[in-house]
């Protein structure tokens, strides 16, 4: 008996048949678009950032997306979405997202959004239900700016605030450790003192919150970026929608962020990486590369920034059930001199 993604050969003289991708082989296949790919010494950001089109940004390792945009496969994998507003291009793969989770038998999704608008998420998926005709498990977790959920052990999301023409927020996923006071690790205490004096009630930790990824979604303010966690996240992920000198009225009536607002932040940005996101299709990456360039010229602190689109890749994922993504590796050198 052939194995079950086997096609089975064509007879003689006829065409070969073809499967869903074509006559790709059936254990991977290309995903179009090309998805962007950041890989940090943390984790790997994965998604696509086009103004009015989609925005949908993974981070894997942590269990998490950014908005959900069309929802391309890879995503699938997060059990949290974590959606900053309510603008179809950043939601409209919403409800696909869960129904596709509960179809392929993956645990409930768990979709988490400014409190503003979690009524009309769950109405959303209330409609789909009736669409469907079945019922589909998810949660909706609406947050107040400045709450926070427990993702996993030791893994936070917090809201922080961001304006928009909508309701909205941005997300900090916070890594929170207990640590040893430094009172008492200079004692160089043995174990057991230390577990008697937790047994009575003494306090021997103190909370250390290191802020991993802040992601603002859409947002006008440049000051956004200068909030507690925000400002010296390891990764910022932020918009930065218009890069034409004429076009700052345009940013104001679309509360996006304009590139002179961002670049006057720039200085006080304490992050190790910052990509922008949310580019339009009328504005060239290169171009747009370069107008930041010349506008950063006098800046003798900044920190790293990256265009998020500029890291664009084909990927290759399994064609039946939700997978974790396969980035590209570029051929290492000592490859290419033993071919």
């Amino acid at each position: 008996m052939k194995a079950p993604d086997q096609i089975s050969p064509a007879p003689a003289g006829e065409p070969a048949p073809r499967n869903l991708t074509g006559n790709a082989p059936t254990h991977e296949a290309p995903l179009l678009p090309p998805l962007a790919v950041v890989k940090t010494p943390y984790f790997h950001l994965l998604g696509y950032s086009v103004a009015g089109e989609e925005t949908v940004i993974q981070a894997p390792e942590l269990n998490v997306v950014f908005d959900i945009g069309k929802c391309p496969r890879p995503v699938l994998t997060s059990d949290f979405c974590l959606l900053t507003h309510g603008h179809m291009d950043h939601s409209a793969g919403l409800a696909y997202y869960l129904s596709q989770r509960f179809f392929q038998g993956m645990t409930p999704g768990t979709v988490i959004c400014p409190a503003a608008i979690a009524d009309a998420v769950s109405g959303v998926i209330r409609s789909w239900t009736a669409l469907e005709g079945k019922a589909i498990e998810h949660r909706v977790i609406g947050l107040k700016t400045g709450e926070e959920y427990e993702l996993r052990k030791g893994l936070i999301v917090r809201t922080f605030a961001t304006r928009h023409t909508v309701p909205c927020a941005g997300f900090l996923l916070l890594d929170r450790r207990e640590k040893l006071k430094p009172e008492l690790a200079q004692q160089n205490l043995p174990g057991h003192i230390l577990r008697d004096m937790k047994a009575r009630g003494e306090k021997i930790t103190y909370t250390l919150d290191v802020p991993l990824i802040a992601y603002t979604g859409d947002t006008s303010m440049g000051e956004t970026l200068l909030q507690d966690g925000v400002r010296d996240a390891r990764v910022l992920v932020t918009e930065c929608t218009f890069f034409e000198q004429g076009h700052r009225k345009r940013a104001a009536v679309g509360q996006h962020l304009h590139v002179n607002e961002f670049v006057e932040v720039l200085p006080r940005l304490e992050n190790e990486l910052v990509l922008i996101s949310h580019l339009s299709r009328r504005t060239y990456l290169r171009w747009a590369q370069k107008t930041l360039q010349k506008a950063m010229e006098g800046l003798t602190i900044k920190p790293k920034v990256e265009f998020f689109m500029d890291h664009a890749q084909k990927l290759q994922v399994r064609p039946s059930k939700a997978a974790a993504f396969t980035p590209v590796e570029p051929p290492s050198t000592t490859d290419t001199e033993d071919a």
